[in-house]
Parts: C-alpha cells; structure tokens; sequence
C-alpha cells in the first residue's frame, strides 16, 4: 500500500511539474494583452533615442548665462497673452442702466486710436463691460507686470487698477 501511495504521489508532482513548466515557458512569448517582450538591444536603443530627444529640447531653453537685456523684449513679446482674472464681489454700476453682475473676469486694457483707454471685462470671449479709464504711470506697487486689482474708493466707490505690458490705467467705478 505505501508502495501504491509513493506512486502515485510522484505521478502528481511530476505531472504538476512539468505542466507549470509549460506554463513558464508559453507565458515568455506574449503576455494577457497581445504584446510581444522587447529584447534588451531593442530596449538600450529606444532609451538612446529619447535621451538624444531630450537633449535637443533642453538646447532651445534660454540658461541664465544667455539671458540678456537685449532679447528680453522679445521673450515677453513670445509668451502668452494670459489675461489676468478679476473677482468682482459685488455689483458695479458703470451707467445708468447698467451694471456688472458679481463675478470673475477676464481683464483686458486697450487704447483706440483716438488715444481713449478702456479696461474690457470678457467672459467666455464675449465683453461684458467696456470701463472708460485714465492712463497712469503709476505702477500700484505690485511686483508683476499683468495685473489687476480691485479696492475700495470712499464709501459709495471701488477703484479698478490694471497694468499691462502697453500700460497701466485706473477707473473709479460707483457701487450700486
């Protein structure tokens, strides 16, 4: 009986092994998703590429050393024109008639040819306001050159602020 018992057994681990054996080695082809294995050449030359990519990207960034006061202009000309964003708290009345509704804006100075300034409040590319403002040298004391602000002005007034790359203006704008 134990004879018939060690039999046995070791028809069960030796079958048990060899199919695990065929397990590993159908598994090395392709794995669940279809994909095949990348060998390690195939590997190293990909890595390669991408650090010669890589390489050639880092070129065209400007370092501290090449930075210099002569392509400043063009580097602030280059970027993106990101509008600042205006929180307005609480509604504005600009005329009689009409008023800006509570909200956050898009702010945008421009100056037409006839010399006019205005300070463009947009949402969703539509204007939802046109402020007549007065240009000002001032720079309000803030560090960036985009910027928009809004403070109190007396009791009954807010003063809008905004500075741009062209130039800074101001509005006083009546509270309703």
């Amino acid at each position: 009986m134990k004879k018939f018992l060690t039999f046995i057994l070791s028809i069960i681990l030796s079958c048990g092994y060899t199919f695990a054996d065929d397990l590993w080695d159908n598994f090395g082809d392709s794995n669940i998703y279809g994909q095949t294995p990348v060998s390690e050449q195939d590997f190293e030359k990909a890595l390669e590429s991408k650090k010669q990519k890589n390489k050639k990207k880092d070129k065209n960034i400007p370092k501290g050393e090449s930075f210099s006061q002569s392509n400043e202009t063009e580097i602030l000309n280059n970027t993106s024109n990101d509008l600042p964003i205006l929180l307005i708290p609480l509604p504005l009345k600009i005329k009689e008639g009409y008023t800006i509704p509570i909200g956050h804006y898009q702010v945008e100075g421009e100056k037409n040819e006839n010399g006019e300034i205005f300070i463009n409040l947009y949402q969703a590319h539509d204007v939802i306001a046109k402020i007549p403002a007065e240009e000002t040298d001032d720079d309000f004391g803030e560090d960036t050159i985009n910027f928009v602000k809004l403070q109190p002005h007396g009791d009954y007034h807010v003063e809008l602020l905004f500075g741009g790359l062209d130039f800074n203006a101001f509005a006083i704008i009546d509270i309703e």
